[in-house]
């Protein structure tokens, strides 16, 4: 495909260890005028596909089911996945939503970028089994923004988030330390990257990767500081994207 002509990203997936920032760069797109996103960010309009409220859904209705004295049909009373390949399934799932959207609107990438998001840990199979169900229609239009912190920062973040009052929201949602520990404190991320500076494959796909560092935490910082190293990243990224035909 080639990409050489476009202004913005068809396709950005933001991926990194539970609480690194994600959500914070995309309520900072969602706050930025949508000119300047464009002139510094190479986004314009966009939607998102999370596999965050997909997979609390069926908390939810395993709790409903509970109630209601039936058996739960996705997680034990500990909020454990009963079976390894639901975390397959939510990939899957990503796929399917972005199907019906381009089924929908065959010239959807004309006005509108997706942004997808999730987190993996090794415990489940990392980000290499997730890459192994993203489709290829979707790794033809694909560059990735990695944010880097360390599994204590994650931790940290994590317990500073978490707004029990809102369990299901995406800038307040959190896991217990022991849940972070089992699925998260190991990633594979390095290991994919390993002597490949520039692209990983997926689905045979060249997709383009940049690491965005947030070591310092710059993404609850906000303002200038985000907006800066955000639109350095996303430049980097985009270069390599239009080239990457």
């Amino acid at each position: 495909m080639d990409k050489s002509t476009i202004k913005t990203f068809e396709i950005l997936l933001l991926i990194a260890r539970p609480a690194a920032g994600k959500s914070e760069i995309i309520a900072h797109l969602k706050n930025t005028p949508i000119e300047e996103r464009i002139q510094k960010f190479n986004i314009g309009e966009f939607e998102e596909l999370d596999d965050f409220p997909m997979l609390w859904t069926w908390f939810e209705e395993d709790g409903i089911l509970t109630k209601l004295g039936h058996p739960r049909i996705h997680t034990d009373q500990e909020g454990n996945f009963l079976h390894d390949y639901q975390w397959d399934l939510l990939i899957e799932r990503i796929n399917l939503e972005y199907e019906k959207k381009i089924r929908d609107e065959p010239d959807y990438h004309t006005h509108q970028t997706i942004i997808i998001e999730f987190a993996r840990g090794t415990s489940h199979g990392g980000f290499q089994r997730a890459f192994k169900h993203l489709s290829k229609t979707i790794s033809d239009r694909l560059a990735i923004l990695y944010l880097d912190v360390t599994w204590e920062e994650s931790l940290r973040k994590n317990r500073a988030r978490f707004n029990p009052d809102k369990p299901d929201s995406i800038l307040e949602h959190g896991l217990s330390d022991n849940k972070m520990e089992s699925l998260y404190k190991t990633s594979d991320w390095q290991e994919i990257i390993a002597g490949q500076p520039d692209t990983i494959l997926i689905q045979g796909v060249p997709v383009p990767y940049v690491i965005f560092n947030n070591a310092d935490d710059v993404t609850s910082q906000g303002g200038e500081a985000l907006s800066s190293r955000l639109q350095d990243k996303l430049s980097d990224l985009f270069n390599k994207y239009r080239s990457n035909n």
